[in-house]
């Protein structure tokens, strides 16, 4: 039975235990404000909401919020120690009984700090970080799941869930902040697990949620257009990403997707051993694509033919990345080629659903970026030539605007019949999102598309249109079983409702 973790669970990854605070200062640069002398800390926190008897706080500057703002409110509460960027002279007289540590970057003293708090974690097991704009999730879970059936005791940290062992938490970051990062990390060592894989985000590399890890490989998969909202530039989106690979010890391997012309770009500067995978290109660990239908794929690897049940080139990729990884991690080839034929989809990945009697498929899918939902797209359009695809997308509120209309227009071009409709529109009007991208489908044939806000509705209406050997595309949520509005989560299962509508 799975173990689940939500928001009111906050303190399940963050044991409690006490350390000097001299030792833990030891992993940093730092100057020391204030005549007070603290020996312990029990506790660590960057949210003046979270604190304990003798905390230790860290002041972070986010995109949202200045933690400088939040020290005096720390302090009330109970914290002996603060970490920040700026120090003013007046806190020693108004606070002479807590040591101020003035750092040049707070996120990454607080990621050096964490890691030495739990004791390493990351350097007695080998952590395997998975970092590109789609695959992140597929990649790492496959690889979970891979070295699991392969006998070994493992972690996941992913969009989906975080696993130890067998035992499943709901996730609430694609890559947790670095404090609950270390906690949790040091469970999965304490429980016994060799081998940990996780996604690295963008955010988690520019906001140094991964400092102080260790990783003994990691992996690129793609890149595209995502996250502007957030990088503002595509080249800082770029830059980010390759900041993860920068940063990697001499022992770690670095392996990048060579038929993606950023693969080439993250092993610059980069220390670890460099390696590719490729279907186009000669290179470490090449693959050719045998077939590619309903049904699954073939491949040859390594002169061994290998048939998988996920469906797609995309995902003829994602074997090939995650074959390859197995490999550097000396992985017999034989095993891993055996066991991973056996691997399912991930959830919410091209995850299929049928009618009852067999005529009308539909797939639910996570493709919330435009590449994504092209290949996706491109993809059904190869293994099934002669249906009539309809499909249904949003895009999310409070996110990057400037992929609403080319998404709406990619899936214009590919499909018979697209519903524009809500996904999760967070603090935005539904409304203004899907007038958006109403704006890429200017002079297309409007008798080709409808608008239908209630994503319910919408996919009620899809199934109504569908007539036999009809594909129906349900994009954007993938796994997720909630739809967000105004700051509350409400209970909505892409797969749970299409497939009751189906039926």
């Amino acid at each position: 039975m799975p173990h689940f973790c939500g928001a009111n669970n906050y303190l399940l990854f963050l044991n409690l235990k006490s350390m000097q605070l001299s030792i833990l200062l030891k992993s940093i640069k730092h100057q020391l404000f204030a005549n007070y002398s603290v020996d312990e800390v029990n506790h660590l926190t960057a949210d003046s909401r979270q604190i304990n008897p003798n905390t230790l706080f860290f002041a972070i500057k986010g995109s949202q919020a200045d933690g400088h703002k939040f020290i005096p409110n720390a302090i009330e509460k109970g914290a002996v120690a603060i970490v920040c960027e700026q120090y003013l002279p007046e806190w020693g007289e108004q606070y002479p009984h807590v040591l101020f540590i003035q750092v040049a970057d707070t996120a990454k003293a607080m990621g050096l700090i964490a890691s030495h708090f739990y004791d390493n974690p990351s350097k007695s097991m080998k952590v395997v970080g998975v970092t590109g704009t789609n695959g992140k999730t597929t990649v790492s879970s496959l690889l979970y799941k891979l070295f699991t059936s392969l006998g070994y005791y493992c972690g996941l940290i992913s969009t989906v869930e975080y696993i130890i062992g067998h035992k499943s938490y709901v996730s609430t970051h694609t890559t947790p902040d670095a404090l609950r990062l270390q906690s949790l990390l040091g469970q999965m060592r304490d429980e016994g697990c060799e081998y940990v894989f996780m996604e690295v985000s963008s955010h988690a590399a520019h906001q140094q949620r991964i400092a102080g890890l260790h990783f003994a490989g990691a992996i690129f998969t793609n890149l595209s257009h995502d996250h502007l909202d957030y990088h503002g530039t595509f080249q800082n989106y770029i830059q980010a990403k390759k900041l993860f690979f920068d940063n990697l010890p001499k022992t770690a391997f670095a392996l990048v997707n060579l038929d993606d012309k950023r693969g080439e770009v993250m092993l610059q500067n980069c220390k670890a051993a460099h390696y590719r995978y490729s279907l186009q290109t000669l290179c470490e660990f090449k693959a050719k694509l045998i077939a590619n239908n309903i049904f699954g794929l073939q491949l040859e690897l390594d002169d061994t033919e290998f048939y998988s049940p996920l469906i797609g080139d995309f995902n003829a990729y994602n074997l090939l990345a995650v074959y390859a990884a197995a490999r550097l991690l000396k992985a017999d080839k034989n095993e891993v080629l055996t066991h991973l034929s056996k691997l399912q989809p991930v959830a919410g990945r091209f995850d299929l659903v049928r009618n009852a009697d067999n005529t009308v498929l539909g797939i639910v899918d996570y493709a919330h970026t435009p590449d994504a939902l092209e290949k996706v797209l491109r993809t059904i359009h190869k293994i099934a030539q002669q249906s009539d695809i309809i499909t249904i997308v949003g895009c999310g509120g409070d996110r990057d605007k400037t992929k609403r209309p080319i998404m709406a227009k990619i899936a214009y071009d590919y499909s018979g019949c697209l519903i524009l409709t809500s996904d999760n529109p967070r603090t935005e009007k539904p409304e203004d999102i899907l007038a958006d991208m109403e704006k890429g489908l200017f002079a297309m044939d409007k008798s080709r598309y409808l608008i239908i806000s209630d994503r319910a509705e919408a996919i009620k209406k899809a199934c109504e249109l569908a007539h036999k050997d009809t594909v129906i595309l349900l994009a954007g949520k993938g796994h997720e079983t909630y739809q967000e509005i105004n700051g509350l989560r409400h209970d909505f299962d892409d797969k749970k409702i299409l497939t009751a509508f189906l039926n």
